[in-house]
Parts: structure tokens; sequence; C-alpha cells
């Protein structure tokens, strides 16, 4: 058994998760490692569109601030920076003249980056723009408990019962998972995302992710594993991606919003319609990129799949989402 990236012995879930995804040797850091893309799919990965729709967004955030002189966009848990390089290229030049792009990553700078992008190990302060986080919030590390304890987890996935739970985790579970059964206490997302906000001077913060809400929190909860490209177990040896969804509704500030993938998208023009079918006989090259293009929108938007995704958008000093 693997324990590079791990602990030794059974702890909480919170610290084997950090060890295993952060620590040395760990799943995200880990030197020469293909990145997430190398190992699940997100929507960054499935389309060129899903590029496109944030850097649209920038632009309406960019007019609500009155084209400043430098506009920021920061991607919180940037992978590799594929998705800040997609947006760069879809930006207008007025616009991609003014924008300063941030990368927030854990790992370090991947070789080959756009060197417009600026990479930090965490958000910088005083941000007038996006902060955007695809996948972030999932991978935050954060304790399992059941019957009242914390569970304790060893580096090979056995689990045993810990300690009775502290007053603020007990606190967090009562309002937000209340009921029996096993839960996941997303207490420190709900501190992270705040303090990615707490960032901004002006714009926008939005965060997309698995979720769910407080009228439809699984009654086992949803900790899992992902291995190039397929779903195991979530053991915290550094060996696998260690995550579980995220309860959008207890990290949202005042003003915030909550949306599915399938409605935001829909409001920055990503449409999985079929194109005309006219199309074919007037410019077969145009009706076959559009056909591709309707497919990989409704991949980004489907029911049961990356359309069901939340997105928290979180305004400060802009309106919550910019015409």
């Amino acid at each position: 058994m693997s324990t590079q990236g791990g602990t030794r012995g059974p702890v909480g879930w919170r610290a084997a998760m950090e060890a295993a995804l952060y620590g040395p040797g760990g799943f995200y850091v880990r030197p020469g490692g293909p990145g997430p893309a190398g190992h699940f799919r997100t929507s960054v990965h499935a389309s060129p569109l899903y590029a496109g729709a944030v850097a649209r967004l920038l632009c309406r955030v960019d007019e609500q601030l009155g084209a400043p002189e430098g506009l920021d966009l920061v991607d919180v848990g940037a992978g590799r920076g594929e998705m800040l390089a997609g947006v760069l290229a879809a930006l207008p030049d007025r616009v991609a003249a003014r924008v300063r792009p941030y990368a927030v990553e854990k790992a370090e700078r991947p070789p080959g980056l756009d060197p417009r992008i600026r990479w930090a190990a965490e958000p910088p302060v005083g941000v007038t723009g996006l902060l955007f986080a695809n996948e972030w919030l999932d991978n935050v590390p954060l304790d399992v408990a059941q019957d009242g304890r914390y569970v304790l987890v060893a580096p090979d996935g056995t689990e045993s019962p810990g300690a009775v739970l502290d007053d603020a985790d007990r606190v967090w579970l009562e309002r937000w998972w209340p009921g029996p059964g096993r839960a996941e206490i997303g207490r420190p997302r709900d501190e992270a995302w705040a303090a990615a906000v707490a960032t901004l001077d002006r714009g926008l913060a939005v965060a997309v992710d698995y979720a769910h809400t407080r009228g439809t929190r699984p009654a086992y909860g949803t900790l899992t594993g992902f291995r190039e490209g397929r779903e195991v177990a979530p053991v915290p040896d550094g060996s696998c991606d260690v995550t579980a969804h995220v309860a959008l509704d207890a990290c949202a500030g005042p003003g915030a919003v909550l949306l599915t993938q399938r409605e935001a998208l829909a409001a920055l023009g990503v449409s999985g319609a079929r194109p005309p079918l006219a199309l074919a006989s007037s410019d077969p090259v145009g009706y076959v990129r559009a056909l591709a293009a309707a497919g990989e929108a409704a991949e980004l938007t489907a029911r049961g799949g990356l359309g069901d995704f939340g997105w928290l958008v979180q305004p400060v000093g802009v309106a919550a989402w910019p015409d």
C-alpha cells in the first residue's frame, strides 16, 4: 500500500484529505503528474464553449465596473491553467489587453503556460473583476460525522469511530445537515469560500461544483475518489482524488444567487439546440461545426450530468447576475 501523500494511522477525514491531496507527493501537487485532466472530466475539459461562456461573463462584469484599466481574472483551483488559456483566447482584444489573469493552484506552474498568466498559491488581494472557482470547493478537505462522532480513516480507507463532535461542527450540522445518518461537515468550505470572496474589492465571485442543498442532502454522504477517469473508493493514500459534493447554500453570503449550470450557461449563450437542417445544404462545413458545438453544449447542460452542477454567484459591489 502506498502512503505517499497520505497519513499513517487513523485520523479525521479532513486531515487525511489534506495530506493525501496536498501533502508531500500528494495527488494534486505531485511533480510531473497529469493534473486533474488526467483523472476526471470537468466542464473545462469537455468543451471550449465553457471558457467562452466565462469570457462573456467577464465582459459583462467589465461593463458593470466601467472598463477599469486593470481587470482581474482569478481562477481558483486552476489545474494546469486550461480554463484561463481558453478565456484569454475567447476575449475580445479590447478586454484582453486589460486583463490580469491569475492561476491559483498549490501545484507548481506547468511548463509552456501563457506568460501572461500569473501563478500563485493563494488568491491575490484587492481584486477588481471576476474570481472563478470551477470544481475547487469539492477538494477543500472536510471532516465526516456519524452518530454524533467524527469518522476516522486509515491510509487504506478503513474507517472507525472517533471523538464526539466539537461545538462548532455540531452547530453547523444542526443548521445545514440535520437528521440522523452520515454527514460531511462543510464548515471548512464555507470558510474557504468566504476568504476567497474577501479578496474582491469589486466584482463577482463564482463557485461551480457538484452540489446539494439543505433539502436534498444525501443520507450517506457523497465522499468518493477518482483515478484515471474512473470512480474509485476514497482511499487517502495519495493515489487518487478524494472529493465530496459541496453544500453551496451554506457557503452563500448575503446577496448570493444559486443557479444550475444549465441555467447559467443558457444565460451566457450556450445552447444545445441543433442547427437548422437547411444549413447543411447552404454551408455544409458550417453545419458540421455547428452540430459539433451543439453536442458539446448539450453535454455541458445535460440533466443528470454537468448541467446539474451548482453555480454560486456572489456579488461584491455589482449586480448578482450581470445582464
